[in-house]
């Protein structure tokens, strides 16, 4: 994109105080949808998951770690590959301390449909110490649409069915093969509850490398995508 126009101050000042009104807008209107979001209903998850985890069989309660909420986020990475997806892994990196999270009662894990030894493989080389569980063999990447087969459940993505995604003009890498996305869960006793789901561009909040580029004049420089330029945070090399 071509750099901003130069100006005086004085000017400056006028244009940077007109963005400030909408950004207040912004957020205030964030702060509505934040709370319309914390009063979605709820639906009671029932399907006894176990997941595999490094201490070994995990169940779906055992992942809030005692705390009252959980954050999952539905990390990309399948049964036949090597290595993450590399946007997964920027918000990984963009994660941070989990103890802030804990502070409030809630836990953090990522789930991925591949088996544990190669999550383990690839979180190590990526140096990360967030928990990562493997849903491999169990209904729960399909259940919530982050896997995509027809043979086993109906298409969903984003909250659209295969007709919904056609006539939206979304491709079909959105109707195969695994998808993003991150669901919040409430425990309450022995009952755990789905209170929320986003997928797509919905994790962007999440991003922070995203958020700090949206603050500069060159952006998020995603004119070929964003994937054209995003790697591991290892593969960088002289162009990083």
């Amino acid at each position: 994109m071509d750099r901003p126009a130069v100006v005086s101050r004085d000017e400056w000042l006028t244009a940077r105080k007109e963005l400030l009104a909408r950004e207040k807008a912004f957020d205030r209107e964030r702060d509505a949808l934040s709370a319309r979001r914390r009063e979605l209903p709820m639906v009671e998850i029932t399907e006894p998951y176990v997941f595999d985890g490094p201490d070994g069989e995990a169940t779906l309660t055992d992942l809030f770690q005692g705390r009252r909420q959980l954050i999952v986020y539905h990390f990309m990475l399948a049964p036949d590959w090597d290595a993450g997806c590399s946007g997964c892994s920027l918000l990984a990196d963009n994660l941070g301390h989990l103890a802030h999270l804990h502070a409030a009662g809630t836990s953090f894990a990522a789930v991925s449909r591949a088996p544990l030894a190669k999550i383990t493989k690839f979180r190590e080389r990526m140096e990360w110490d967030f928990p990562w569980y493997s849903s491999h063999g169990t209904s729960f990447n399909y259940d919530f649409h982050v896997t995509m087969d027809e043979s086993v459940t109906p298409i969903q993505f984003n909250f659209r069915n295969k007709d919904e995604l056609r006539e939206a003009g979304i491709g079909s890498w959105a109707m195969s093969g695994e998808q993003h996305g991150l669901s919040v869960f409430l425990r309450e006793g022995d009952s755990v509850f789905h209170t929320y789901s986003t997928y797509s561009r919905g994790t962007d909040l999440l991003n922070g490398t995203f958020n700090y580029l949206d603050l500069t004049p060159l952006g998020r420089q995603e004119e070929a995508g964003i994937m054209d330029w995003v790697r591991h945070h290892d593969a960088y090399g002289d162009e990083g």
